[in-house]
């Protein structure tokens, strides 16, 4: 793959990763607009290892309790603040995991990679964001996060296996919707993305690089690394600017970017 193109993928799902705009809609859109072959799966898993690599070290110390939380759970202890939050995350990630491995086998998931679907999505979803953010009390802490409240952000994130949704955003919506403060909730959907990204991996990686060669796998390392590099920036930037500013600029652009791919789509 042409080292631009590389570098194009790998900074726009750095960017959008963990920004409430679908990371995997522009990976998808990508190749559409110009017009040059879909990049790959070895590819898609490659940037979104980078992105896991910049969740983990960004929000370090939960990330190291959820893993020190993992442990405790597998010797049985189930009453340390550690374990709990493993617990939760764990909780969290089960139905996008069984939504993900039905899409994949009935092949819905390749049907919905079309520019109609992320148009609809990116504007509908756009909207509910709006509304979740503008109308949520900001009541909830990460420390009132519950096995209900993973439950049900649980369901709201198996959503974003439709192209366009945006798996941070329909969790922050989530979030939002239940409460949450803007920078709390958005922190719980990071988290969330952890164990979703290594399941994703673990699925699809698995067969991607065994069928890859080693131009492939080179690819895919500088990918994962730019990757990384821009989703540390975005996630520093976003959690900056919501200490005083709303996800009103994301629903904008979701919104004009939704009418932009449904005027192409019905063109």
């Amino acid at each position: 793959m042409p080292l631009l193109h590389l570098l194009i993928l790998a900074i726009i799902q750095g960017i959008t990763e963990f920004l409430p705009v679908s990371s995997s809609g522009h990976l998808i859109l990508l190749p559409k607009l110009m017009g040059v072959a879909d990049q790959g799966q070895l590819i898609d898993v490659s940037v979104h290892i980078g992105t896991l690599g910049a969740v983990i070290l960004f929000f370090w110390a939960d990330a190291k309790s959820a893993f020190t939380g993992l442990a405790h759970l597998v010797v049985g202890q189930f009453k340390t603040p550690s374990a709990r939050l493993a617990l939760l995350l764990i909780i969290a990630t089960i139905p996008a995991v069984l939504v993900g491995l039905v899409l994949k086998l009935t092949g819905l998931s390749d049907m919905m990679r079309n520019i109609t679907v992320i148009g609809w999505t990116m504007l509908i979803f756009g909207i509910v964001l709006y509304i979740a953010d503008q109308k949520g009390a900001e009541v909830k802490t990460q420390s009132d996060w519950s096995m209900g409240d993973a439950i049900q952000l649980g369901l709201w994130q198996a959503i974003a296996l439709i192209p366009g949704t945006s798996r941070s955003g329909i969790a922050i919506t989530g979030a939002r919707a239940m409460g949450y403060t803007r920078q709390d909730g958005t922190k719980i959907a990071m988290l969330m993305s952890i164990p979703v990204i290594i399941s994703s991996a673990i699925l699809l990686g698995v067969e991607a690089v065994s069928e890859a060669n080693a131009a492939g796998l080179r690819d895919g390392a500088i990918a994962a690394v730019f990757s990384f590099l821009t989703a540390l920036l975005a996630l520093s930037l976003m959690m900056r600017l919501l200490r005083s500013v709303s996800f009103t600029p994301y629903v904008i652009y979701r919104i004009a970017l939704g009418v932009i791919l449904l005027a192409i789509a019905y063109s």
